[in-house]
């Protein structure tokens, strides 16, 4: 079994191998999965508070069929769905972002590959190869992260869409 300092020396072998965009990658693919977490936090612990509020605020109101009544409907629903979406237009936007930052790694691989060949006419296979790796790590890396990202994305994305329905239920006009 690996000590935690050779766990720290193999992940920080494999950075350096992937180049700078590895590393941005990386803290991509953490802010992006810290901000998911944030999100399913929120919907476990604080939404039902948020929710609550709007349903008091509403079931408080004697009327709630005149016009007026409906604007104030609409902008409880409001508040609470821009609180129930927070985040995830970032989230999305990391996601879009990794497979970007992949292929940006395979250009600066190849460059870094065409450069050996320039220098040394293709006779120095080791630094050839350590080009590649530098030009296939990132893809696979982005490719991963964004992966990750469009399963937890979608699973937010359906959470988000049903409390927003929900809510939108239980703020009824009937009574």
């Amino acid at each position: 079994m690996y000590q935690l300092n050779e766990w720290i020396e193999i992940i920080r072998r494999f950075m350096d191998s992937g180049g700078d965009v590895l590393w941005l990658i990386a803290g991509i693919t953490f802010v992006m999965w810290t901000l998911a977490i944030e999100r399913v936090w929120y919907y476990k612990f604080a939404l039902s508070k948020d929710v609550d509020y709007a349903i008091n605020t509403w079931e408080a109101r004697a009327e709630r069929k005149s016009w007026n009544a409906k604007r104030i409907r609409e902008k409880l629903i409001s508040e609470v769905t821009l609180k129930i979406n927070a985040s995830l237009p970032m989230i999305q936007t990391m996601v879009a972002l990794c497979p970007l930052l992949g292929l940006l790694g395979t250009v600066t691989g190849m460059i870094e590959v065409f450069n050996i060949m320039a220098v040394t006419g293709g006779g120095d296979a080791k630094s050839m190869a350590g080009g590649v790796s530098k030009a296939t790590i990132p893809t696979m890396a982005g490719m991963v992260a964004a992966l990750s990202g469009v399963f937890v994305n979608t699973y937010i994305k359906s959470i988000a869409d049903r409390e927003s329905e929900l809510l939108e239920d239980h703020l009824t006009t009937d009574h």
